[in-house]
């Protein structure tokens, strides 16, 4: 199995009355929140704490891209990694991902991610989310209805543009290139390993199989509301004649290990609530804009997470209905915020965090990677407003105790979509030296 550290970037100083004084964390959210000082600490945070997982072993680290809001602070995920690429080693650099249709023209993305490539010398995961419609739809201002139509002609040029060795014209419906030559082009043949994250539409799982890419599905609520979504992904592999390799398959967990369970229930709940309360705290108006959803998807029944928690905070019966969509369940007695738990209890009980010590959480994380056949697992080991240094704690526990006995797991099956990077002997090294000493001799 592969071990994966997710970061969200979620700003971390949103005030405790955010949810009664401000209608949504994502589009309209208020600029007078945003304290560009002391986002300066939590940005460098965040890349402590990136930094740390790939020096505490994690198989790879991930962004992703987000706009407007206070749930990601990732306009860019490509910044990120291109740090990324320059400060770690070994570790693969999963871009989860850029969204295609915002780019104009797309080439930009193949750009950016042959240069991550380079930098990394191949060690780039290329994610190519459709994209939230608040990021898309509402901040960057992309037609519903034309969003997928966009998405499919922008894939198509990249995947050209790193393919293809000539200069080339393009000449789709919104995009129109008459030299497409990009320089500099990835290190890994025929290009990096594409994966698609995606919430649940039956024609994203169908267009992996095709294409041969990874599904991943990025889970707010869990295992045990993420178990339908695979389950509906599997038997779609089954019916197109693909096999059961746990690899095609990527799936996200937070995630809070201390030494004894009560303790690590302690010790995350402020974050988990802060997550569940205020990060995911979005104005149904913007959650799923007419268009957004194909009529597959609809027929299915299956329901934008995002929709879920914004019709639950409006009402609890809608709620109820698009979470059951998910396949959450559960008794709201008790608590007043429908069926989007928020308060720690409720957060453990239904599986969104799993907390324990390190063997309840191998155990609970063996159970979610054997029942959903995923052998990609991407952990938020950092959520809503916790500290670096409670961060590094999970992690590092993580890291010693849990992951050693997760590796050994699907053993028994090739991971054909993981970087190829280049050899290490024949890559660039990490700087030892440091300027301000060489200045003082």
């Amino acid at each position: 199995m592969k071990v994966m550290w997710f970061h969200l970037m979620p700003y971390t100083e949103l005030p405790a009355d955010f949810r009664d004084k401000h209608p949504s964390v994502w589009v309209d959210i208020h600029s007078t929140l945003f304290d560009p000082k002391r986002a300066h600490h939590m940005y460098n945070d965040f890349m402590d704490e990136l930094e740390y997982a790939a020096e505490c072993g994690f198989d790879a680290v991930c962004v992703n891209e987000h706009h407007s809001n206070g749930y990601g602070l990732m306009p860019s995920p490509n910044l990120i990694a291109s740090a990324l690429a320059r400060r770690t080693t070994d570790t693969a650099l999963c871009v989860m991902g850029n969204s295609l249709a915002l780019y104009n023209p797309p080439t930009r993305v193949a750009e950016e991610f042959a240069m991550i490539d380079c930098i990394s010398g191949g060690r780039l995961i290329a994610g190519f989310p459709v994209g939230t419609p608040m990021d898309t739809c509402y901040a960057y201002g992309t037609n519903p209805s034309m969003l997928r139509e966009k998405y499919m002609e922008a894939h198509d040029l990249v995947m050209r543009a790193w393919t293809e060795k000539e200069t080339f014209a393009f000449n789709g419906r919104f995009n129109q290139q008459r030299y497409v030559n990009i320089w500099p082009r990835p290190v890994q043949e025929p290009h990096p390993p594409v994966w698609i994250p995606g919430g649940g539409s039956v024609e994203t799982w169908q267009w992996c199989a095709k294409m041969d890419y990874v599904y991943c599905y990025l889970s707010y609520y869990g295992y045990k509301a993420g178990l339908k979504t695979m389950q509906g992904f599997w038997n779609e592999m089954e019916k197109l004649g693909k096999d059961r390799n746990p690899y095609r398959a990527g799936f996200l967990q937070f995630v809070g290990v201390a030494e004894t369970r009560s303790e690590a229930i302690e010790r995350y709940a402020e974050a988990a609530e802060y997550f569940y309360g205020r990060c995911l705290h979005v104005d149904l108006k913007y959650a799923s804009p007419p268009g957004y959803n194909t009529e597959a998807t609809q027929r299915v029944g299956l329901e934008s997470q995002v929709r879920a928690a914004a019709e639950a905070a409006v009402d609890p019966a809608k709620g109820k209905d698009a979470l059951a969509a998910q396949g959450t369940t559960g008794s709201t007695t008790g608590t007043r915020f429908g069926m989007v738990a928020r308060t720690m209890e409720d957060i453990v009980d239904r599986g969104y965090v799993i907390v324990g010590s390190p063997k309840d959480v191998e155990e609970q994380l063996r159970e979610v990677a054997t029942n959903m056949n995923v052998g990609h697992l991407m952990l938020l080991l950092q959520y809503g407003n916790m500290s670096k240094e409670l961060a590094k704690y999970n992690t590092r526990l993580f890291a010693d105790k849990v992951m050693p006995k997760l590796r050994p797991m699907f053993s028994e099956w090739e991971d054909k979509w993981w970087p190829k990077a280049m050899e290490k002997s024949t890559r660039a090294e990490l700087p030892t030296f440091s300027p301000k000493a060489e200045a003082a001799e």
